[in-house]
């Protein structure tokens, strides 16, 4: 699963790594990004991509109570084309979560040791993301939910299940602003290749979302 990561660039980075036109209103980088925050998120809204904020935690349109968002943080891409909640969302609501790097818990023989995951060869990246618009009486929340697949050699010590991280030169393809079927959508991040990954130990201190600072990153070594 991915439940923390990181976005600690300068708006000027993702502007220009995205190829953005738009400033980012109150914009802040973040050490600690947890489930139920808001997360910067990138659609193509059909004449240009836009960048913006969406609750992490899917809530579909026809859900009755918004609270099954939380546990809806993640959806596991080789299902996603078969379930009620994201099958539609694959059509056309795909989105790009803009991070740096992640966080994962690993099981030890001394309890479970934090790792901080990022790309070797890319500062920011984006998780495969998938967005959805509720409302009820007059309230509506815009949120989302990041894509998941089985962990491959590098992550498989650390944990069984890892998030989608698109390859660059994918990453316009997945909002393009056509409709996809869902099984086409299944069949394009089953085929994505994936960056080299590193990783070190941090402290105990990034367990908490409400920690946010330069410790959750800091190297044990």
């Amino acid at each position: 699963m991915c439940g923390r990561y990181t976005l600690l660039a300068e708006e000027v980075e993702i502007l220009k790594e995205f190829g953005l036109e738009h400033q980012i209103p109150d914009y802040t980088p973040r050490y600690n990004i947890a489930p139920g925050q808001k997360v910067l998120a990138i659609i193509h809204d059909g004449d240009q991509k836009r960048a913006g904020f969406l609750k992490w935690g899917l809530v579909p349109f026809w859900a009755k109570d918004p609270k099954i968002g939380y546990k809806m943080i993640n959806a596991r891409s080789e299902t996603a084309h078969e379930k009620p909640s994201f099958k539609n969302l694959l059509k056309q609501k795909r989105c790009l979560i803009v991070a740096d790097s992640f966080y994962e818990w690993q099981r030890t023989d001394n309890g479970k040791q934090a790792k901080r995951i990022s790309l070797k060869e890319r500062k920011l990246f984006a998780f495969a993301g998938l967005w959805d618009k509720w409302k009820q009486d007059e309230e509506e929340l815009y949120t989302c939910t990041i894509l998941t697949k089985k962990a491959n050699t590098f992550m498989e010590p650390i944990h069984d299940r890892m998030p989608i991280i698109l390859p660059k030169e994918q990453q316009d393809n997945w909002i393009e602003p056509v409709k996809w079927e869902p099984e086409e959508a299944h069949d394009f991040v089953t085929q994505l290749t994936l960056d080299d990954l590193d990783a070190y130990n941090v402290s105990d201190y990034v367990n908490s979302a409400k920690n946010e600072g330069p410790e959750c990153i800091q190297s044990l070594t």
